[in-house]
């Protein structure tokens, strides 16, 4: 695996305890570590600055919330051109019910994770997404009937 900063075990045992729970305070995260708060709040610094870590956000529970409708759709664009592929996907990203955009090979152009409240929702999203959108040349959909594991954790190295 190769890294764009170098970390050492100190900065991945900060990472491990931030992807369980990101809401420790400095001194909580410090005392789990076992460093100093000012080590730590110095390293997280860090990890922020160097992009290592985006974002920090809470992961909220679809189904309690309404949006209980995962759904998983393969898109297949008739012009391949780069402009043709970027307008699609920047249509695709500013959709609230898009939670995820990916380009990909050997298939479809692009699969989007799709997080709505229910079936009219979806319709709805068809519609203004994929419907109006004459480069949309093939949209095959899976709806997800039971979710097995989600982890939106990123395994780290093993250090010594």
């Amino acid at each position: 695996m190769e890294l764009s900063i170098d970390l050492d075990a100190t900065d991945l045992r900060i990472l491990d305890q931030l992807q369980r729970d990101a809401s420790l305070s400095n001194q909580d995260l410090a005392a789990a570590i076992h460093t100093s708060p000012a080590t730590c709040l110095r390293r997280v610094k860090r990890l922020v600055d160097s992009g290592v870590i985006e974002r920090r956000v809470a992961i909220l529970s679809a189904q309690k919330l309404g949006a209980g409708l995962s759904a998983f759709a393969e898109v297949s664009l008739d012009k391949q051109g780069a402009e043709h592929i970027a307008a699609f996907e920047a249509r695709a990203v500013a959709e609230p019910g898009v939670q995820q955009c990916h380009r990909v090979s050997s298939g479809p152009d692009l699969m989007l994770l799709l997080q709505l409240e229910d079936m009219a929702a979806y319709h709805a999203l068809v519609q203004r997404l994929f419907t109006q959108d004459a480069n949309v040349r093939n949209v095959k959909t899976f709806f997800s009937v039971h979710r097995a594991k989600f982890d939106p954790s990123i395994r780290l190295p093993i250090t010594a």
